[in-house]
């Protein structure tokens, strides 16, 4: 699967990010008009549910605050005094300044740049500086919504759901993260436009790795699913490695792979070649359509000498297949119904399980009928708001209810108005203007019959 002696070396992340924009930007100028998607298909899938890595806790220090865009949101990220990590929704509920753009840190809270409103890790508003009491708005409970927050494996982990559910299951923990042995982790970026479950199958997707990677044959993958985690483990020919770590290019021997993915968003593979390499791998979605994605490497310490070029390979190895990987996602749509042969890996399997973490009106894959402007103006959303937290469920449909009936009544209302100003009208001799009749028929046949909210 990985040909490590012939591999170029792995170039500096910020390198290999500007010739891919560069690619990219060249291919959009020469695309004036895309081709309709077929019927079926979107190059968008709703955001899953699950836990997400935001940053390394490493880059965090008290007092910092951090401007974040993710889950198609803008928020704001900060660690108060008292040394916990904190996100919240970005916009002050006052006036709607960014919370990350000029706030600070000041007796574990957040302070608006705009007007000094202070807010704790929770969202809750704890002080206006130049008013006598707390607004009852903002008094009552949170006027933020602060996401359910986890500090694993050397990164901050918030948790999303579209409704704001708590957390479903729990975050795995990587030993090697927290050894003292181990290295500190080398760290590879991509920003991709591309759903995060395309990077996901692309592991179960055996039969790429000859077409689009080189490899001599098709790895042999096994999948077992239970629950919200995927172990996967793949078994692949490379070069053989003699006791003095020479790599010798006439011998094969195969080499065995890990993978153990956590959710939608971690995942952790092992690598046994000459020695061991972990690397937990973050998937975060910014919008539907585009992913951050984040490998970290790991090391022991006492890696033999003669290895680690061989460890340095395999590093270099996966950075570029990533890189081979991603102008294929870019570029591709997602078929909902694609026609599979029996040598193309447990693709259908991996999509039934991932199928889970889509929130129930997703279940099924992307709704390309929903869009922000629909969403804004839905009764739902007009009840309540954008952070659906705030009214539990059972609230919801009894204001529903409600809204219903004070429609039909004032319907009603608005009937019997009218037919006691055409009554009037007649008594004077007047005939009342025809908008004000809601019915043609005359008066008197109205007032024998049963009043009805207009149809």
């Amino acid at each position: 699967m990985y040909s490590v002696l012939q591999l170029p070396k792995a170039r500096p992340l910020t390198q290999a990010m500007g010739d891919h924009e560069m690619r990219n930007r060249t291919t959009s100028e020469l695309t004036i008009r895309p081709d309709p998607l077929p019927h079926g298909d979107t190059r968008s899938l709703p955001i899953p549910f699950g836990w997400y890595a935001l940053a390394c806790s490493a880059d965090l220090a008290p007092g910092d605050v951090q401007p974040l865009y993710y889950f198609d949101e803008h928020l704001v990220l900060f660690r108060t005094e008292d040394g916990r990590a904190h996100v919240t929704a970005a916009f002050c509920p006052h006036l709607g300044a960014h919370l990350g753009y000029g706030g600070r840190v000041e007796d574990n809270a957040i302070v608006c740049p705009f007007h000094g409103w202070r807010f704790d890790g929770e969202g809750v508003c704890v002080r206006v500086p130049y008013a006598r009491a707390i607004p009852r708005r903002a008094a009552n409970g949170p006027c933020l919504y602060s996401y359910p927050i986890e500090e694993r494996n050397q990164m901050i982990w918030a948790w999303h759901h579209p409704r704001h559910l708590p957390p479903l299951f729990d975050l795995d923990d990587v030993p090697e993260l927290s050894d003292p042995h181990w290295s500190e982790l080398t760290r590879y970026e991509w920003e991709v436009n591309a759903p995060i479950q395309e990077a996901g199958e692309n592991a179960v997707d055996v039969a790429h790795f000859v077409a689009v990677h080189g490899a001599r044959e098709m790895p042999e993958a096994r999948i077992a699913l239970a629950d919200h985690r995927r172990d996967t483990e793949v078994t692949a020919l490379v070069p053989a490695i003699d006791d003095r770590g020479n790599i010798d290019l006439t011998r094969m021997e195969r080499m065995h792979l890990v993978t153990r993915s956590c959710g939608p968003g971690m995942s952790t593979q092992t690598f046994e070649l000459g020695a061991r390499t972990v690397m937990l791998a973050t998937i975060t979605p910014i919008t539907p359509a585009r992913m951050k994605l984040c490998f970290n490497f790991t090391k022991r310490l006492d890696t033999p000498v003669r290895f680690k070029p061989l460890v340095d390979g395999l590093i270099a190895e996966i950075v570029r297949q990533v890189e081979q990987d991603i102008p294929i996602w870019e570029n591709k749509v997602f078929r909902q119904a694609p026609i599979l042969c029996d040598g193309d890996g447990p693709i259908a399997k991996y999509r039934r399980w991932f199928g889970q973490f889509y929130d129930t009106a997703d279940a099924h894959g992307p709704d390309t009928s929903r869009d922000r402007t629909s969403r804004a103006c839905s009764p739902e959303r007009s009840l309540s708001g954008r952070h659906r937290l705030l009214w539990p469920p059972r609230w919801t449909s009894a204001l529903t209810h409600a809204r219903s009936a004070m429609d039909t009544a004032l319907a009603v209302t608005r009937v019997r108005f009218c037919e006691i100003i055409a009554t009037v009208g007649e008594a004077f001799g007047r005939k009342p203007p025809h908008s004000w009749l809601l019915r043609p028929h005359p008066v008197e046949n109205r007032q024998r019959s049963s009043v009805k909210p207009p149809q």
